[in-house]
């Protein structure tokens, strides 16, 4: 909160399970809206599943990588227009009341894509859901921040994070469920309505977010749940701060004006804000331009690229990498408030940019090593069903199996049927010539070919004061998401441009400058009380490749 007597060097985790077990208000608290991330995590990973099938009752979206982009990536579109609205949301109707709002246009959004009749209204809906999953991914931190103890505000504003790789890794399960159904897809994205419901339902027994209630003039309400998070002795401390803060916030309010654009404007004129900006965006942009996003929104689709087509298989494999990204959240719970999210960050992008690399050489290697493509395999099919370019080519000899998908999405690669590394044939890509070679027990390739973390939201939930959370959470969040759009709805594209291998090089490279980028601009808040990151923010802030919090306000002082 805005203060308290209690200021440890250090947050472990067994100290956070001490203190829920002796308030469990406050994990009530944390999980009801930790639902939210519940929600971001199972959109992001419901899509990846559904659009597999989409493609296949759907020919236009098939044939089509900029359908399947927009598809995916309407959500992300929606989500900027939705956290460019929350930060305001936030500031004039609560964070509770803002959650529930997010949580109906999820519901509404599941509905119709669950009854899309064809892919425009697939998009409507996804846009739908964008809107929600915008609101509720900067509301749901700032509700959990606004109800945790400091020393423990970290590990509890993971525990959103938590939850959202935990609905990733339901979403593939459910995916995975539905697979052989009929309206397989339609399942998937109309179960998603699910939870948020169950949060509805529980928001309307929750309370208001005591730091907003106190900004209200709702006093009474405040400390009523001061005393549910708190420990008797520290509850008047922390009203007192409140107060502080809320004085502050008016006398702001009357010379820079209450309006959202009004806030907008002093808040990059705000020497303290626009440096915590400057950090909140730094994180937001380079988690997104790492790719992290892309490969949740992507992954099966890049396991197709890895060279196995079935659909199973690939929503199969794709949860080992869901679960990865589960127990990734997890050390970060237990480590966060221990060694710092400035330090976890630069860790992290270090170990993302060796993966990037490692990645885009085996794809390389794999495209190099691609089974052939044979003219007689081809010609099995008959002259018809043999791809256009491959027919026309100069030298058809030197065409492998990543030759033929990349020279049009008009073309497939059928795999020989006696093994799949062996020679096979670059046919039409339709639904007809797909049948017959599947008939042959042959495997179907339209993508590859047959071959040998939640620090940001920590950050962004205490960096800026409190005048400004509402605001600067929301132009953070909107970066986050401009990002997103930007990434997931040209990686399709990249990997027909570029090759597998020539994009996660990029992203590699994107990961590099933002690392650069983290270590000179984003300070480390652990254990911090919001008022000493308001006064390091205001000294200005000095890199180091190490600091304890000690180091951290000496530098601020």
């Amino acid at each position: 909160m805005e203060g308290g007597v209690t200021k440890p060097n250090k947050t472990e985790f067994s100290e956070c399970f001490k203190i829920i077990w002796g308030k469990p208000y406050i994990m009530l608290l944390a999980l009801s809206a930790g639902i939210g991330g519940l929600l971001f995590g199972y959109d992001t990973g419901v899509i990846s599943g559904a659009s597999l099938y989409i493609r296949d009752d759907f020919q236009e979206v098939e044939r089509h990588t900029w359908l399947q982009e927009t598809i995916v990536s309407t959500a992300v579109a929606g989500a900027i227009i939705g956290a460019a609205f929350g930060g305001w949301m936030n500031d004039r109707f609560g964070r509770k009341k803002s959650i529930m709002c997010a949580d109906f246009l999820f519901m509404i959004g599941s509905i119709v894509m669950a009854l899309a009749p064809n892919p425009w209204v697939i998009i409507t809906g996804r846009l739908f859901v964008g809107l929600g999953v915008g609101i509720v991914s900067m509301t749901s931190p700032l509700y959990i921040s606004e109800a945790s103890p400091a020393r423990i505000r970290g590990a509890l504003v993971s525990t959103n994070g938590l939850l959202l790789t935990g609905g990733q890794f339901l979403s593939y399960l459910i995916n995975l469920a539905f697979a052989k159904t009929r309206g397989n897809w339609r399942w998937m994205l109309g179960i998603a309505g699910v939870p948020p419901l169950v949060q509805f339902i529980l928001m309307c027994f929750l309370p208001e977010s005591p730091r907003w209630l106190y900004g209200q003039n709702r006093i009474k309400e405040a400390t009523e749940i001061l005393e549910k998070i708190y420990p008797a002795n520290e509850v008047e401390q922390e009203l007192k701060s409140l107060q502080l803060s809320i004085e502050t916030q008016k006398e702001d309010e009357r010379s820079t004006g209450d309006g959202p654009f009004s806030k907008i404007k002093s808040a990059f004129g705000n020497k303290i804000v626009r440096r915590g900006l400057y950090a909140g965006i730094t994180v937001q942009v380079a988690q997104q331009f790492v790719g992290i996003n892309t490969v949740m929104y992507y992954s099966p689709t890049i396991v197709q690229l890895a060279g196995f087509a079935s659909n199973r298989t690939a929503l199969a494999l794709s949860l080992i990498t869901t679960g990865l990204n589960s127990i990734g959240t997890v050390l970060s719970m237990l480590f966060v408030d221990r060694f710092g999210r400035r330090r976890l960050m630069i860790v992290s992008m270090i170990g993302i940019i060796v993966c990037l690399v490692v990645l885009s050489i085996m794809f390389f290697q794999a495209s190099i090593h691609a089974p052939i493509v044979s003219v007689i395999e081809s010609n099995h099919f008959g002259v018809n069903s043999t791809c256009l370019d491959f027919k026309m080519a100069s030298s058809p000899a030197s065409w492998n199996c990543m030759t033929c998908l990349r020279a049009s999405s008009d073309c497939a690669f059928c795999a020989n049927g006696q093994n799949i590394y062996n020679a096979g044939a670059c046919l039409v890509a339709d639904t007809v010539t797909r049948s017959t070679c599947r008939a042959q027990h042959r495997t179907w390739y339209t993508y590859g070919c047959p071959s040998m973390g939640t620090v940001p939201w920590i950050v962004n939930s205490e960096i800026y004061p409190l005048r400004y959370r509402g605001t600067g959470g929301g132009i953070a969040a909107v970066s986050n998401w401009v990002s997103n759009l930007i990434v997931s709805e040209t990686f399709l594209t990249l990997t027909e441009a570029l090759g597998s291998a020539g994009t996660f090089l990029l992203f590699a490279a994107f990961s590099s400058v933002g690392l650069v980028a983290i270590f000179l601009l984003v300070p480390e808040t652990k254990g911090l009380q919001f008022e000493e990151v308001e006064k390091m923010l205001e000294k200005g802030y000095r890199p180091t490749l190490c600091c304890s919090k000690d180091e951290e306000i000496k530098s601020a002082s």
